[in-house]
């Protein structure tokens, strides 16, 4: 049973955020809680800036103004040791892998680990075998390249290199974009899996209902510079503003209601 609002730990809490580039104002005082072991999806209109929130939050991108606690940790303000220290704790995997191109899928996944862990070269091989083989790709996987690998399985390493240092966090940006239905819902699959299994609270920018349905605890809305609206999914016909309304009743949003009832 899902736990009272004011029984929940905000792992993520966002205040007062703007996002400004030139004279282009993408938020305006954005306030957002994202709670300790759930999924969120994040949608919103084209150029509502959900993937700059998302690169905001993981300091990609410095706001004009506003506040980010992540774990408690103020990550806007924080000194860089601390800064570096909190950033272990989450992982990205971007919409369209970022793999380092000249690195096989063994050595980008263990590339957070030279970075920030003290071990030797065969414990870490191990290691990136173990989460390679977590997101289901084949053992052959290791020493391919990414220009070798299809697109579903590009994202499955980017999503390996985002579990490397067992983060509590995973920040996943429009992670089903271009795969067919299947590969859609497999991976959609693989991350109620995994945050089940591992007790991950994931921030999923996406615009992918499906996704929404089957694996979203609750849903924020980006509108009109902030969050207009959250809360689960269900709860977003009710909401009266017109692209709200078209996305959420729409006959996508029926489809994807319809297929998850028929499971």
């Amino acid at each position: 049973m899902t736990k009272p609002q004011q029984d929940r730990e905000a792992i993520i809490r966002v205040r007062g955020l703007k996002n400004q580039f030139g004279k282009q104002v993408v938020h305006e005082n954005l306030d957002l809680d994202v709670w300790k072991g759930e999924v969120l999806g994040v949608v919103g209109g084209s150029g509502t800036g959900k993937s700059v929130l998302l690169r905001t939050i993981v300091g990609l991108n410095t706001p004009a103004a506003g506040s980010i606690e992540v774990l408690g940790v103020d990550v806007l303000r924080a000194p860089d040791q601390e800064r570096m220290e909190i950033s272990r704790s989450w992982g990205v995997a971007f919409q369209n892998g970022a793999l380092f191109s000249s690195l096989t899928v063994l050595q980008n996944v263990m590339a957070p680990m030279r970075e920030h862990l003290n071990l030797s070269d065969s414990l870490m091989r191990h290691l990136g075998e173990l989460k390679i083989g977590l997101v289901g790709l084949p053992q052959f996987a290791c020493t391919k390249f990414p220009s070798e690998l299809s697109g579903g399985m590009v994202k499955r390493a980017a999503l390996a290199r985002a579990l490397t240092l067992d983060p509590a966090i995973v920040f996943l940006d429009e992670p089903t974009a271009g795969l067919d239905p299947i590969g859609a819902a497999a991976y959609d699959d693989l991350i109620g899996e995994l945050q089940q299994a591992l007790g991950l609270t994931v921030f999923m920018v996406t615009h992918d209902l499906d996704s929404l349905y089957a694996i979203c605890d609750r849903v924020a809305v980006l509108a009109e510079k902030r969050v207009l609206v959250e809360g689960p999914i269900g709860d977003m016909n009710a909401v009266d503003h017109p692209w709200v309304q078209e996305y959420f009743t729409g006959p996508r949003a029926r489809a994807a209601q319809h297929k998850v009832r028929s499971c």
